[in-house]
């Protein structure tokens, strides 16, 4: 694991962490160390705290508690994993109307919402976009509360020869976001009838395969918002979004708001 501070502050602290774990790795306990909110923008892992076990693919969140004890595992990719870390003090959660005492360890499974602000923080952790590194993960936290204030139950723990069909799947998804997907064609690859496929990827990452790609689709839409200065059509077929009108309504409904304010907003001074 290679770890980079890249700001720390009494609010809140922000660090970039890739991992170049594999299958053949041994796992082993840590602890984690503050309260924290990972964004995972490349790769997989496994993550087992407080008798669950999680796994997390692109665009989704790891939750830690100051003293939970964690092992994660890359049983299912060989390629690692990257994320951008923002660890907040106790007051700061105070103000953000989570108080310390109810934040528990655990996972967000991609959220189309949540990628777009991801994909901000990242660009401004790159020095790309006008937000400061700390409005960003201020901004990436509020949102996260709001989706753990939505999270439903989470379902029966699939079993590890189940959990690698859908790993390796959403990893399949996400290196071809961009094109047209075809859910028969995914089950096919994951050797199962449509059906148990949908039902065992929406399990294990939390989302359905077709919700994945379309969260996938708005977090490469929103980076590309940030960080360049594209027309807004050709950034929706980019993205893969067939067309101007469907883009511009599933990026307003993800962030509340259409990509051109979601591009002043991120640039504004």
């Amino acid at each position: 694991m290679h770890t980079t501070r890249l700001l720390q502050t009494a609010a809140l602290s922000a660090s970039d962490h890739r991992c170049t774990a594999g299958p053949a790795d041994a796992p082993f306990a840590e602890c984690h160390d503050g309260f924290s909110l990972a964004y995972v923008r490349r790769g997989s892992f496994g993550y087992q705290v407080g008798g669950q076990a999680f796994d997390l693919v692109a665009g989704a969140v790891l939750i830690g508690r100051p003293g939970a004890e964690y092992v994660c595992t890359h049983a299912h990719h060989a390629g690692g994993d990257e994320c951008l870390c923002f660890t907040f003090s106790a007051e700061t959660l105070d103000t953000l109307g989570a108080p310390a005492g109810g934040w528990q360890a655990g996972a967000l499974p991609p959220h189309a919402g949540l990628m777009a602000l991801g994909e901000t923080a990242q660009a401004a952790a790159e020095g790309d976009g006008c937000l400061g590194l700390d409005e960003a993960g201020l901004w990436f936290a509020a949102r996260c509360l709001a989706a753990l204030s939505d999270r439903p139950a989470r379902p029966r723990a699939p079993a590890p020869r189940e959990r690698r069909r859908a790993v390796e799947a959403a990893l399949w998804l996400d290196a071809r976001a961009q094109d047209p997907i075809d859910l028969a064609r995914v089950a096919g690859i994951a050797g199962l009838s449509p059906f148990h496929f949908l039902r065992l990827f929406a399990r294990v990452t939390g989302v359905t395969p077709h919700q994945y790609v379309v969260r996938r689709r708005l977090g490469h839409a929103a980076r590309l918002l940030v960080r360049g200065d594209l027309p807004i059509t050709e950034i929706a077929f980019e993205s893969g979004f067939g067309d101007l009108s469907n883009f511009v309504r599933s990026f307003h409904r993800a962030t509340g708001q259409s990509p051109r304010r979601f591009r002043a907003t991120a640039r504004r001074p």
